[in-house]
């Protein structure tokens, strides 16, 4: 929302003495576009660099299974931090006590991808249920939902 404020205000044209652009208001201009387009790509690589990571976290689990079909996610919020947290439940469909590492992926309403985070599940007994919240690590705002983008049981 910063973002989309600064580039409004860089393109309404004004310069300081109340003129249209040309002259120091177009710097005034290009100078906000400069900015916008810098935090849009801090966004983007903070971004990747956190997807990265939590990407690292799952494939450092050995001897795992594909288990996406077996967690469940319940509605997000967004805690006075400005990050988002979401209930995370996993199904345990082995006979022995497991444990889930799960990538939670935060999205605005478009599905554009905002944040992300690995949470484990921890010794889920076998046939049972195991619950763990996770908690993004960047703020956001705005209608916010989550999706499991992997799981692994182990």
């Amino acid at each position: 929302m910063a973002l989309t404020a600064i580039v409004t205000a860089g393109a309404a044209g004004c310069s300081d003495d109340g003129e249209p652009s040309g002259g120091h208001g177009s710097k005034v201009a290009s100078a906000a576009s400069s900015a916008a387009a810098s935090l849009a790509s801090q966004g983007a690589a903070a971004l990747a660099s956190a997807t990265a990571q939590a990407q690292q976290k799952l494939d450092e689990v050995k001897n795992g299974v594909a288990a996406k079909d077996e967690v469940k996610l319940g509605t997000p919020t967004t805690g006075g931090d400005g990050r988002a947290t979401v209930k995370v439940t996993a199904h345990n469909t082995a006979d022995s006590a497991k444990s889930f590492a799960v990538l939670v992926q935060f999205k605005d309403k478009d599905g554009n991808l905002l944040d992300v985070t690995v949470v484990t599940v921890p010794d889920v007994g076998a046939k049972a249920d195991g619950e763990a919240t996770a908690t993004g690590t960047h703020k956001v705002s705005g209608d916010i939902q989550a999706e499991v983008g992997s799981a692994v049981r182990y």
